[in-house]
């Protein structure tokens, strides 16, 4: 099995279709059919449960366009570039890493001048044509736009993430959470970039799906409530030390050593790990990477990559990130609101600060009508804000650059209810289409029978996107009208169903087979003898014989995992 197997499944099946096809199609782009849009849903779902109900995480939905101020501050218009050479004779863009990528063992880590060296080095041609490749040099990968029409329109940006949007609302959503840490938020959206050669399928996208959370914790206290429930939980690990060696090991075990940088992080570590295999991701194939010291963002105290065995090598499926202050600091400063967060004393502590104190007395003749604006500009100054001779301060939205004659720096006492801070992330950043890829292809099982080899798609019943197959056993009137009754009953309970009566029935189980259906009905003759009717399971296909008016309440307990086949059938 390979990529290219699975990809043609779900083409076929409705799984995911190249996007504008009719038109030739565009690298990057790929539409989810029907099957493939209810199994997405469910994954989502499944996520947004986990966090909102398990973990007590709000959500919000914000745009996904924004100002250039935005994306200036988060960093993305000056650095979220990649860096691309372009073939001399046929014109085709390469990411420049991607082309050493067997021939270095960190190419994404080296500057310009190094990966030149590395291409010339090993006489790297240009993949289609063999031809010379340029010079590298830096690509944004942002999607800019205009946001209203002529010149009075703004620039902006496609976000390439969703997490700007719940930094920007941070002091809203701080309110509604009572002004308390921590708390978290998550968001599920678009993120665009204009990848310079999208591939590996739906691996590597110009427009992609993400489920993003943000946990904002006291910088000063990094513990987490539900730690000590799960620290002997254990995880594959692969630190950032040399010789990329795996090691298992406890949450506890990588805390108390300092593998993992704090409890909260090494906490989502393994919920994100719990999360993954219970949409379907093979557990044999999941993995922790840490990020190498040369590739950690420099504001990161630590990052990990959830990896995934796919057939194209252990590929990042979700990123999991204390970002430190990184984020609210930067929009501090670029948009000069604050976002610090009182963190209470038990009782008010008495304190000696330095203060600016204006001197209104000679402010009046310099600054006239202003005067009073200034001076309260002044004194909601801090005085490490001083330079040198002066300080500038915001007067009705303008600078104002202030003379140090027109005010002194003094310490003043007094009691304080507790310390401002600014909070630290925690930021777990999923993937979507590279989850849901990755749960197709760690479900695909080739099998054989008499008639040859024949598709089963082990799909999580989570996952599944059809979680039932209800058959009459023959296209007859008498057998037809009670698989409908019990098709149309699941469906009005939340089960989705495929009711199909035409084919042997041998077909109709290997067409569900092939499209992950975790369980099938069968209505036959006995059934209209005994009311009974038969529950047939995908992976192991043995089958059990239960009462019609039994099948929703026993089929809602093997979707949701809180019964299993093997005990049903031993009754």
């Amino acid at each position: 099995m390979n990529s290219a197997d699975v990809l043609s499944l779900c083409k076929r099946r409705g799984f995911i279709w190249p996007a504008y096809e009719i038109y030739g199609g565009i690298a990057g782009l790929y539409d989810y059919g029907p099957l493939g849009t209810a199994m997405k849903n469910n994954i989502i779902e499944a996520w947004r449960r986990a966090y909102t109900l398990g973990e007590g995480f709000v959500e919000i939905d914000s745009d996904t366009i924004g100002p250039e101020a935005v994306f200036k501050a988060s960093g993305h218009v000056d650095q979220f570039a990649d860096k691309l050479v372009t073939c001399t004779q046929c014109k085709t863009p390469f990411r420049a890493d991607h082309l050493l990528k067997d021939k270095h063992p960190n190419p994404g880590a080296l500057n310009f001048e190094e990966l030149d060296a590395e291409i010339a080095k090993h006489g790297v041609a240009c993949p289609d044509c063999e031809g010379e490749l340029s010079r590298s040099e830096e690509f944004n990968l942002m999607f800019k736009t205009t946001i209203g029409p002529g010149s009075a329109g703004r620039v902006g940006y496609l976000r390439p993430e969703t997490a700007q949007g719940i930094f920007v609302n941070f002091n809203s959503l701080l309110r509604y959470m009572r002004e308390r840490l921590p708390f978290g938020v998550i968001q599920v959206g678009r993120g665009y970039r204009n990848e310079i050669s999208p591939r590996q399928g739906v691996i590597r996208l110009r427009e992609f799906n993400m489920m993003e959370a943000e946990l904002f914790v006291d910088p000063n206290d990094k513990t987490w409530p539900r730690f000590r429930d799960v620290r002997h939980e254990t995880l594959r690990l692969v630190p950032n030390e040399p010789g990329d060696k795996e090691v298992v090991m406890s949450l506890e075990e990588a805390v108390e050593q300092r593998v993992v940088a704090n409890e909260t992080l090494a906490y989502f570590l393994w919920f994100t790990q719990r999360f993954l295999i219970m949409v379907g991701v093979d557990a044999e194939r999941l993995r922790f990477r840490q990020h190498l010291k040369n590739e950690m963002a420099h504001y990161a105290a630590d990052c990990w990559d959830a990896e995934a065995l796919l057939s194209f090598g252990w590929t990042e499926i979700v990123g999991v990130a204390d970002r430190g202050c990184w984020d609210l600091s930067r929009h501090i400063e670029f948009s000069k609101v604050d976002m610090s967060v009182l963190m209470r004393y038990d009782s008010p502590v008495e304190v000696e600060r330095e203060v600016i104190k204006p001197k209104f007395n000679l402010m009046g003749p310099e600054f006239k009508a202003k005067a009073k604006l200034v001076g309260n500009a002044l004194e909601e100054s801090d005085p490490k804000e001083i330079k040198g001779d002066h300080i500038v301060v915001l007067v009705e939205g303008s600078p104002l650059k202030v003379d140090r004659k027109y005010f002194d720096v003094v310490k003043v006492k007094e009691k304080v209810p507790g310390e401002r801070v600014v909070p630290h992330v925690i930021e777990p950043s999923h993937g979507l289409d590279r989850i849901m890829y990755t749960c197709l292809e760690h479900a695909y099982t080739e099998k054989q029978d008499k008639e040859g080899n024949y598709i089963v798609m082990r799909l999580s019943p989570i996952s599944a996107p059809i979680k039932v197959g209800v058959f009459p056993l023959m296209g007859k009137e008498e057998l037809i009208t009670p698989a409908g009754e019990i098709d149309w009953t699941l469906r009005m309970n939340g089960v989705l169903t495929s009711f199909d009566d035409s084919g042997s029935i041998g077909r109709r189980y290997a067409r569900m087979d092939e499209i992950g259906t975790p369980f099938c009905i069968t209505v036959d003759y006995q059934t209209l003898e005994d009311g009974t009717v038969t529950i047939r399971e995908r992976d192991s296909t043995e089958q059990v014989r239960v009462r019609k008016d039994e099948v929703v309440a026993i089929l809602t307990s093997l979707l949701c995992g809180s019964a299993d086949f093997v005990s049903l059938k031993a009754k």
